[in-house]
């Protein structure tokens, strides 16, 4: 395969990648050199551990990609007990693992970087730094200009967004828009890392992100509600594709469910606030605005790996906010002026080689996006993820370059060739190949969609079925 593909599962991992923490690190791909290469990483959970080497680059930011994974054995944090080691990380599978640091001893000063710690053990982070405990390696940042596309999904659909003003707000009711929120937040203990979670139901329902459960030991992990009390919760459901999971928390009642928002109804300028807890420290708030929209990352699909060599797929449609976001951060909620949460903070771009901090680009999955995948994970439901297969890459003039096409693949029965360069899919003009993989994320298995592209200088169309990912 080549360095975008369409099929996540099938997308090599960049050899000089760097391992990744939850709150990921989005790597920058080539629209454009810069001095330094912002890194995309997963707001993974925070730990007593150093934060793992930089990721090479790889998304549209120049920038290398790593995805944190939970905060790792922190002692005593926030007055909460120590964690224990649980066992060994699952087959998270991401781009590239991130090597385990050394472990932070008492009194000694935090890291200077806003990813989560790392336990000496392999991390399933990626190249991403996850917010939380997301182990996505994102390889395609928008304008990316190499990366691995797995164009997983896809298919066309004409989105109509209406508008609202945003509430016009000072600084001194924003004391008031997070106190009506934090309740609402958790901290999610792995063992081996902790994240952040938000209450979807007064019975204890949970939303986070994958990457923040990936290394969970027996499908179980532990909640630490607002109040400072506990609970153990069981896995109830998880999408790699969209590093979402659901969990439930036993033994509760009369929690307070977060309200969630219109997420299309978000414009860039409008002011937001990121909760969670960062490194550990449960309730903290930071504030920004939501400074673009439809972003597309390159992710890959588990925890921290051990395995560097893992598929990557991509992810679009993210909200980008300048609000910090830290490893830690994974799974926590990005809200509105209202209160309302309008996305799951998952991800943050850093400077590059040897810089884990954030850097004011931080990346969350809208909330109508989560609500949908997290209803039918509570319901038991397969998460369906449409196909189209191929590997792309940008076209020097534009469009997305076809590098290899997966034998009986939707693109393959459509006729698609290795060489073609796609222009258009449905009604999207596609300038590079992260239009493309939003284009395809935008659709549903089963969409027919009709494709333009350029096959030795003749412009040429074709119809596409696209199909189930495997």
């Amino acid at each position: 395969m080549t360095d975008h593909e369409t099929d996540p599962l099938r997308s090599p991992a960049p050899a000089d990648a760097e391992p990744s923490h939850p709150t990921a690190e989005l790597p920058r791909t080539g629209n454009g050199q810069s001095d330094s290469t912002p890194e995309l990483r997963d707001a993974q959970p925070a730990s007593p551990y150093a934060p793992p080497a930089a990721a090479a680059s790889a998304p549209p930011y120049q920038a290398q990609q790593h995805w944190y994974g939970p905060q790792q054995g922190w002692s005593n944090q926030g007055g909460y007990p120590p964690q224990g080691s649980t066992g060994p990380v699952p087959p998270y599978q991401q781009h590239q693992a991130y090597p385990g640091g050394q472990p932070h001893q008492p009194g000694q000063p935090l890291p200077p970087w806003g990813a989560p710690q790392q336990p000496a053990r392999p991390s399933r982070a990626g190249k991403f730094v996850g917010a939380g405990a997301v182990a996505l390696a994102l390889m395609l940042g928008s304008g990316v200009a190499g990366g691995a596309l797995a164009l997983a999904v896809g298919g066309h659909t004409t989105v109509t967004r209406t508008y609202s003003a945003a509430p016009v707000i000072n600084s001194a009711d924003l004391p008031k828009i997070a106190a009506s929120v934090q309740d609402s937040i958790v901290t999610i203990m792995t063992g081996s890392g902790e994240g952040s979670g938000v209450i979807l139901s007064a019975d204890g329902y949970v939303l986070t992100n994958n990457h923040v459960v990936a290394s969970a030991s027996g499908d179980t992990v532990k909640v630490v509600f607002a109040d400072g009390k506990t609970a153990q919760a069981k896995i109830i459901g998880t999408d790699p594709k969209t590093d979402l999971a659901v969990v439930q928390a036993s033994g509760v009642s009369d929690l307070k469910a977060a309200k969630f928002g219109d997420s299309d109804a978000m414009q860039v300028g409008d002011q937001v606030l990121a909760l969670g807890s960062p490194l550990g420290l449960q309730g903290s708030v930071t504030a920004g605005i939501l400074s673009a929209r439809d972003r597309t990352i390159a992710a890959g699909e588990g925890g921290q790996q051990q395995n560097s060599q893992q598929a990557a797929s991509s992810i679009s449609g993210l909200l980008q906010t300048d609000a910090p976001i830290n490893p830690g951060n994974s799974g926590g909620a990005l809200v509105n002026t209202r209160g309302e949460v309008i996305g799951i903070n998952t991800a943050i771009a850093t400077a590059g080689q040897g810089s884990n901090g954030n850097i004011g680009v931080g990346f969350a999955i809208p909330s109508n996006k989560a609500k949908d995948v997290a209803q039918k994970l509570q319901r038991g439901e397969k998460i369906s993820h449409p196909s189209l297969g191929v590997s792309v890459t940008g076209a020097e003039d534009g469009g997305a370059l076809v590098s290899d096409v997966v034998a009986g693949s939707a693109a393959e029965k459509a006729g698609l060739q290795r060489g073609d360069v796609i222009t258009k899919f449905g009604d999207k003009v596609i300038n590079d190949s992260n239009d493309l993989v939003g284009a395809v994320q935008a659709g549903k298995v089963g969409d027919r969609v009709d494709v333009q592209f350029k096959r030795n200088g003749s412009t040429q169309n074709a119809t596409v079925t696209l199909a189930e990912t495997s």
